[in-house]
């Protein structure tokens, strides 16, 4: 009797440990005021500061350019933030989705001077629950691509029925993007650019937990999913960026950084081997995450360049 006393006090203990650790993984990562920009870079292990003075000189040039605040409702009456580049006014624009703790004008002020240069207007929005936009819970892909569709409405005015719209994301925006390529898209929606996302929640969560944390998914992930449901209004596994692409119609570029120990590469590769549409991929030798556009500048932009001209964008 005392034995089974022990074991089920073990038990007990065990599991409140389980739904304390739960808890705090939803309170630290789901919850806005609770997410961190400095310590997701930590966590990413991607040396951002031997890129400073590039970055800098690039900012520099990007916001000397024309710009303006812009903003659109989300379907459940949030209010959306961007930042909108007309450039020299062309028919062609790209939308650009930032990741996790991020914003959009800072996750893309390296592409800016790619995609001005070239003749695209830019479109660069704060997800919900990051920089301008409003939102409690960070949606991870699953309520952003809702939110994607009415930022290509908006893009859509800007060009014209004939214009021509890109959509680029990078880590959770790149999860983004592929996960809105499984919706019913404008046809002025012509292809998608994605670096180094994801395939769900669940599967980046479960790696960053037994990479970094040494903790098994199960039952954390599982405690954490209900509360996700419960308050944000989705689910860790709802939408999965390798399913989706099963269903995208436009041409998709995936890039990934080898050394990426954040979002691992074989993510990209599940993705790639799923995507049933026109798709071509570049993976970036040493680079970690979110590195490959610093890491590998001019393999970069001539695989960009590549895809985009062989598609006629």
């Amino acid at each position: 009797m005392k034995l089974w006393k022990i074991l089920l006090g073990a038990g007990v203990s065990a599991a409140a440990a389980e739904c304390v650790a739960a808890f705090y993984f939803f309170r630290r990562t789901m919850i806005r005021q609770n997410a961190k920009t400095e310590r997701t870079k930590e966590m990413s292990g991607t040396d951002w500061e031997r890129y400073m003075p590039k970055i800098r000189k690039w900012k520099e040039w990007m916001l000397a350019q024309p710009h303006e605040d812009v903003y659109i409702q989300s379907e459940d009456g949030l209010k959306l933030h961007g930042n909108y580049f007309p450039g020299d006014g062309g028919k062609k624009i790209v939308i650009c989705f930032h990741g996790y703790t991020s914003n959009g004008i800072s996750g893309y002020i390296g592409l800016s001077n790619y995609y001005l240069p070239r003749g695209y207007q830019m479109l660069m929005v704060d997800q919900r629950a990051h920089g301008g936009s409003e939102g409690t819970y960070i949606g991870f892909g699953c309520l952003d691509r809702k939110d994607a569709l009415r930022w290509i409405s908006f893009a859509e005015e800007k060009v014209g029925g004939d214009g021509e719209i890109l959509l680029h994301g990078t880590s959770m925006g790149g999860a983004t993007v592929l996960m809105t390529s499984g919706l019913r898209l404008p046809a002025a929606v012509k292809a998608i650019i994605s670096d180094c996302a994801f395939t769900s929640a669940w599967e980046v969560f479960a790696h960053v937990l037994h990479s970094q944390y040494h903790l098994p998914a199960q039952p954390i992930l599982k405690i954490a999913d209900w509360q996700v449901r419960r308050r944000a209004g989705y689910g860790l596994k709802e939408c999965n960026s390798a399913e989706e692409v099963k269903k995208a119609k436009i041409p998709i570029l995936l890039i990934h950084g080898d050394e990426d120990t954040f979002v691992p590469c074989w993510m990209c590769e599940k993705i790639y081997r799923a995507c049933a549409s026109d798709k071509e991929k570049l993976i970036v030798h040493g680079a970690g995450h979110c590195e490959s556009h610093y890491k590998g500048t001019e393999q970069f932009e001539t695989k960009l360049t590549e895809f985009l001209e062989k598609r006629n964008l």
